[in-house]
């Protein structure tokens, strides 16, 4: 083993290509998309060392053209689920006792992966099957993953700096060991840099993963796993396997060396899995780590001293953004009567000039929402709004599905400040607002607190700093992540650490060492020098 105090490359955030006409990047991206649409791919389950192509597959198309397959994937069965397990398990021997800067030197490798040979493919595959447009993809599958993948070994060698005092007579340390058994991820469509996190985060800490992508990510994690086999993870270190959700969750829950899950989704799901969890408690080795980020209904409150420009870009953007896919994204506002009038022609006046396509098209602001479910979720919430005398739709509100699943940005404005799409999560491009009078500031904060089961993100906007200061304080428990004068999504790895309390998770802060702090299991040991060899102390006397 090597010998050395070891300092790893100061982590830096990576820095975001423009994409601007006649740009290497641009081009580069556009050939890598036009080669992965016209072809297809076939993608099997990965346990240890082996490719297992079950024959049970399903197609892979994208949203913005739904009858368009760019591939397929395997299916696991229950026995694939129990043999990644055991693989996983075998993988652990090694992996654990690997030195930490040989894992570190293998996920610091992956990022310059992503940012060099392998950024257009990340890029164009996020681009292709999660139908965002270039600017979110580059944030998201390329910027923030490689974000994560270099902040974590920064963050990993931070917590084994962490040591306890020692005296002359006395020897303290504080091992961080992997978990006592495997770690169960399970990923969300939405942003394919959670995608790999997730497993890659866990993994780093010396644990051993069993990984489930979403059904809807699939294409885009085939690269993930293309870029940490080509880093170096050994085989069984993250074992992946697709298929029926509920089967192999409960398959893995089943086992005994069940030791945690990493979690990005909705609160329903993360709630059933805690709840199966309890049930199996007394079969466990050990009590499971169960870390989760969850649902959103986030918010923008605008105080009368607001900038109206900020107040409309901040909701645009905030709610718009890959079509309000986003867990953090705007989906309800509360607006001052003093400026709502500008505040809505600012933004009739933008979400007209939004233009909505394929992301191949990089004049589209919008593309298309995940799926078929997603859309006809939206659209039964649209056409109620159109229906209710409490709701106006003030701009947007129509949809097509004939080619792929686009939905207009859509303004819901309502007299109800419970109306239905002010509680709900709707996870899409709909934002609802409320317009509150000037004197009824510091109600609207308590409204906003309790409108919602949820707590992850939400903006003020104001040039006032005691309302900035009073918001602050009344809203400390309604968002995980608040944003002064900002719009209440895009956290950035190391900068804001993101995650959510209340139905939104377990506020874990994924891009911080709060989160990898919960895949280590850490032992003291002291070692004393002069070792006592008679029991009795000085007050006992002779």
């Amino acid at each position: 083993m090597l010998k050395g105090f070891f300092n790893v490359p100061k982590a830096v955030n990576e820095p975001v290509k423009s994409y601007a006409q006649n740009s290497p990047e641009k081009a580069a991206v556009l050939k890598a998309y036009k080669e992965m649409w016209n072809s297809q791919i076939d993608i099997p389950l990965y346990i240890g060392s082996e490719e297992i192509r079950t024959g049970n597959t399903r197609t892979m198309s994208a949203p913005h053209d739904h009858q368009h397959i760019v591939g397929t994937y395997h299916l696991a069965e229950k026995s694939h689920v129990e043999k990644a397990i055991a693989n996983a398990l075998e993988t652990k021997k090694g992996w654990a006792n690997m030195a930490w800067e040989q894992r570190a030197a293998i996920f610091l490798k992956a990022a310059e992966l992503i940012a060099g040979p392998y950024r257009a493919k990340i890029n164009a595959a996020t681009m292709i099957a999660q139908s965002k447009n270039i600017f979110q993809a580059e944030i998201d599958a390329s910027c923030e993953l490689i974000d994560f993948l270099r902040y974590n070994v920064e963050f990993m060698t931070q917590i084994y700096n962490d040591q306890p005092n020692s005296d002359s007579s006395v020897w303290n340390r504080l091992e961080y060991r992997p978990l006592e058994g495997f770690v169960y991820a399970i990923t969300p469509f939405n942003f394919t840099a959670i995608a790999a996190n997730l497993p890659a985060s866990a993994a780093m800490m010396g644990n051993v993963v069993i990984w489930k992508p979403s059904d809807s990510q699939v294409f885009s994690a085939k690269i993930i796993i293309d870029v940490f086999k080509e880093a170096g993870v050994p085989d069984g270190v993250i074992n992946v396997v697709f298929g029926d959700a509920e089967m192999i969750t409960n398959t893995v829950l089943a086992s005994r060396d069940f030791a945690g899950v990493h979690f990005t989704g909705s609160t329903h799901v993360f709630k059933d899995i805690w709840a199966k969890i309890g049930t199996n408690i007394h079969h466990y080795k050990t009590y499971p780590r169960i870390v989760g980020e969850t649902g959103g209904k986030d918010f923008v409150v605008a105080h009368s001293s607001a900038n109206v420009k900020q107040v409309a870009t901040g909701i645009a953007r905030g709610a718009f953004e890959f079509q309000g896919q986003k867990c953090s994204a705007a989906s309800r506002a509360y607006i001052p009567q003093s400026l709502w009038l500008a505040v809505k022609q600012q933004l009739i006046t933008d979400v007209k000039s939004m233009k909505m396509g394929s992301p191949e098209d990089f004049g589209n602001f919008i593309t298309a929402v995940i799926h078929e479910g997603s859309f006809n979720k939206l659209v039964s919430y649209i056409e109620q709004a159109k229906k209710d005398d409490e709701s106006e739709i003030i701009v947007g509100g129509n949809y097509d599905k004939s080619v792929g699943y686009f939905i207009e940005p859509t303004i819901i404005v309502t007299t109800n400040p419970k109306y239905t799409t002010m509680e709900t999560e709707l996870f899409g491009p709909v934002v609802t607002i409320y317009v509150y009078e000037d004197t009824d500031w510091e109600n609207t904060l308590e409204l906003v607190d309790q409108t919602s089961e949820y707590a992850l993100t939400g903006a003020v906007f104001s040039k006032d700093r005691y309302a900035i200061e009073q918001a602050t304080i009344a809203l400390q428990n309604a968002a995980g992540n608040f944003y002064v004068n900002d719009k209440p999504t895009g956290a950035v790895v190391g900068m804001q650490p993101f995650g959510g309390a209340r139905a939104s998770g377990t506020n874990d802060k994924a891009g911080s060492a709060l989160n990898l702090l919960r895949w280590a299991s850490p032992r003291t040991i002291k070692e004393t020098f002069i070792t006592p060899e008679d029991y009795r102390y000085p007050f006992l006397g002779e």
